[in-house]
């Protein structure tokens, strides 16, 4: 899905009414409706109050309309609307006379603070003031306004975007603190930034049946990574495949006190498919592993508790390095010596990154296409501190274009920049997955993949998106809480049999067998 700006947005509204052809009131009512079917089944109790606050501007006109709406449903509103009638545009002022004219109802007006409703803590606040029309902070009576709405006991939910968020640049001043943000067609790139998780809480996104058109022929640089994108590059096995045909995944893996992470990441690229592992670790992991994956083969460094050396690469699809394996002098030389010698795609993960971090001119030697899967504090060590989520994205996109490599930025909505400067944000995942070896797992899903001869693209874009939604398919039965690393690879084989176009068995198999 692509996510465009907000300017893009406002002009993907005027293409619609130009060209559907809609009126800006039918799209209004359309929006509304949307929001209002959402609402109804969100909070089917009729019987707690709900105050819609409504700005002069169109944002105000849904909030208007929607207010109209729920009450035809039954519910008990309350509409707050801004003292300043010259200053609505012309679809709030349609929408608050059909209110008037429908239901004899008060409306209070937004003259000063001391004529704001007394507003019960069960109640529902509803934002519709500004959406995103609003430049710059909020400032005078209206910042007094939110501050008041931020401190009630109560559920707050935003129309499209809470307002004083800026949807394209980071924030600041005051900004409505949703519990909810109900937004029309597609997210705003600012959902998907942690800064702002307090304001946005739980966003929601439905179409209201804007332009295809335009969306199919307008560019952007940011998309959503949605199963649609994920199941078209899925590749469907032939009968006659054998293991030589999905590749050898090298692992240099593990240390002393740390083999857990070696073996949860060559259990996830078996898993993801890989035909042959073999799996490189300091002496002390060769029981273990050979105990906890026989299907791996296993080949140990001379040194009992960390790997010193690089074995011999000749024969392999793909090398992983990272997971678990310190940051001794040796150790360093060995990743050093990978990313010189390396003639195949490279997966660099924890502390394989932390080890460049310490020599970041080795960064210029990586083979082109590589795969770094950073957390947000390694990916600090590497490339430098940042003031806000948004300038991190920014500096994410300039590294991943110079150094023509796909940085994988982990997090709730874990951000993979391409070397062409294009931003995918994956749609899966969940909290539950903030746990030890969860980032083990990801690194062996994807380089599993690429051992396959999946492109570097389609091994990131499927191996998060599997990641994310094995998470997904696991809290069902387990919880948040209780979630752990070998959970995700355990849910891997449903989450593959997710996809639409995976077909469960080959079409010619007699049933009677």
């Amino acid at each position: 899905m692509k996510i465009f700006h907000t300017k893009q947005i406002k002009t993907w509204d005027d293409y619609t009414i130009k060209n559907k052809p809609i009126s800006s009131l039918e799209l209004m009512e359309n929006a509304s409706l949307t929001f209002t079917n959402w609402f109804t089944k969100q909070f089917p109790d009729k019987t707690n109050p709900i105050y819609v606050f409504c700005g002069n501007g169109n944002n105000g006109g849904d909030g208007l309309a929607i207010s109209r709406l729920l009450l035809q449903a039954a519910y008990k509103v309350t509409v707050v609307i801004e003292a300043q009638p010259e200053k609505r545009s012309k679809d709030n002022s349609t929408n608050l006379e059909l209110l008037q004219n429908r239901y004899n109802l008060k409306i209070c007006s937004m003259a000063n603070l001391k004529s704001l409703p007394n507003i019960e803590d069960s109640s529902i606040v509803v934002d519709a003031l500004f959406g995103t029309g609003l430049k710059g902070e909020l400032r005078g009576f209206f910042k007094k306004v939110v501050v008041a709405l931020n401190h009630l006991k109560v559920t707050r939910v935003a129309i499209d975007i809470p307002s004083g968020l800026q949807g394209d640049t980071s924030s600041s001043g005051v900004i409505f603190q949703a519990d909810y943000t109900f937004s029309f067609q597609q997210p705003k790139l600012a959902f998907l930034f942690p800064e702002n998780q307090s304001f946005v809480g739980t966003w929601i996104v439905k179409s209201i049946g804007l332009s295809e058109e335009y969306y199919l022929h307008e560019k952007t640089d940011n998309f959503l990574l949605t199963e649609k994108i994920a199941s078209s590059l899925y590749k469907i096995r032939d009968k006659f495949d054998h293991k030589g045909n999905f590749g050898h995944a090298l692992l240099l893996m593990g240390g002393k006190g740390k083999i857990g992470a070696a073996m949860l990441s060559t259990l996830a690229c078996l898993r993801a498919g890989c035909g042959l592992v073999t799996v490189y670790t300091p002496s002390c992991g060769y029981t273990i592993l050979q105990t906890s994956v026989p299907e791996a083969m296993v080949l140990t460094d001379k040194n009992e508790n960390y790997i010193t050396s690089l074995p011999k690469t000749d024969g392999y699809t793909v090398a992983g390095i990272g997971c678990g394996i310190g940051t001794k002098s040796e150790t360093q030389e060995v990743v050093f010596d990978l990313i010189e010698n390396a003639t195949m795609p490279l997966v660099l993960d924890a502390d394989a990154l932390n080890c460049i971090a310490i020599n970041k001119s080795i960064l210029s030697e990586l083979p082109k296409n590589s795969v770094l899967t950073p957390h947000p504090k390694e990916f600090e060590r590497l490339f430098g501190t940042t003031s806000n989520d948004f300038e991190r994205n920014k500096l994410q996109r300039e590294k991943a274009i110079s150094l023509g490599c796909f940085i994988v930025l982990k997090g709730a909505h874990s951000c993979i920049a391409t070397p062409e400067g294009d931003c995918y944000f994956n749609s899966t995942g969940n909290p539950g997955m903030a746990t030890a070896g969860s980032g083990d797992v990801l690194t062996g899903i994807i380089t599993g993949l690429l051992a396959q001869g999946y492109t570097s693209q389609a091994a990131v874009f499927l191996g998060v998106y599997l990641h994310g939604l094995s998470g997904d398919l696991a809290i069902r039965k387990l919880g948040q809480e209780s979630l752990l690393a070998r959970d995700l690879i355990k849910y891997l084989p449903r989450a593959f049999q997710k996809l639409p176009f995976n077909l469960k068995e080959p079409s010619n198999t007699d049933s009677r067998f």
